[in-house]
């Protein structure tokens, strides 16, 4: 029974893992809309370094995984490691395609909100089920247990952090579409973590708040 519900498990988080990549090639790095964490520094990344999202996720993800391994549960990871992996390999397959949407780079307001749409559904779902496409929870729940600070605010300092450098390579405009796409992903992650699942045995990672 309990293989069962892993292997389900395992194949939401490549689905929810794929969904989010998809959003993030066709639209964030599209646009010019970057998200906070782990998925706006790969950006960042890409654009001062050349260094594709599917390297850059992989290995920040898995320090993130790494720092975080005595706070989180064996399935957790396990399902993150799954979920970090599918990402970076449906990324690669859809780097090879030309852009769906170019003229995103133009309406930024459409931008920020489809592509929280893409960033909300695709995490929240790893999440829900138990893992989690960035290392961005492992981090936060790492810094958070010993700071003692509430965890929420520590996504949101990890975000702000990263949203502060893009200046770097960003209009500051821009900055305030990417603060917005941040809270409205945030929100959907945390929308479907209200989503019952038949069966679901094991129990789910704090999350964003």
């Amino acid at each position: 029974m309990f293989s069962k519900i892993r292997l389900r498990s395992c194949v939401i988080v490549c689905l929810g893992s794929a969904f989010l990549a998809f959003g993030l090639y066709h639209v964030h790095s599209q646009s010019g809309v970057t998200e906070g964490g782990v998925l706006g520094l790969t950006l960042l990344l890409q654009h001062w370094f050349h260094i594709s999202p599917a390297v850059s996720g992989f290995i920040l993800n898995s320090a993130c995984y790494l720092l975080g391994w005595r706070l989180l549960g064996k399935a957790f990871v396990i399902y993150s490691m799954v979920s970090a992996a599918s990402f970076s390999a449906a990324y690669s397959v859809f780097e090879q395609f030309e852009p769906l949407w170019p003229q995103l780079a133009r309406m930024p307001l459409i931008a920020a909100v489809l592509g929280a749409v893409f960033v909300g559904i695709g995490a929240g779902v790893c999440v829900r089920v138990g893992g989690a496409p960035g290392g961005d929870d492992a981090l936060a729940m790492s810094v958070a247990h010993l700071t003692h600070i509430d965890i929420q605010w520590v996504y949101l300092f990890f975000d702000l952090v990263v949203l502060v450098m893009s200046v770097s390579y960003i209009p500051l405009p821009k900055l305030i579409y990417s603060l917005l796409t941040v809270v409205l992903s945030g929100q959907i992650i945390g929308w479907i973590q209200m989503i019952k699942i038949p069966g679901k045995v094991h129990e789910k990672p704090e999350q964003k708040m």
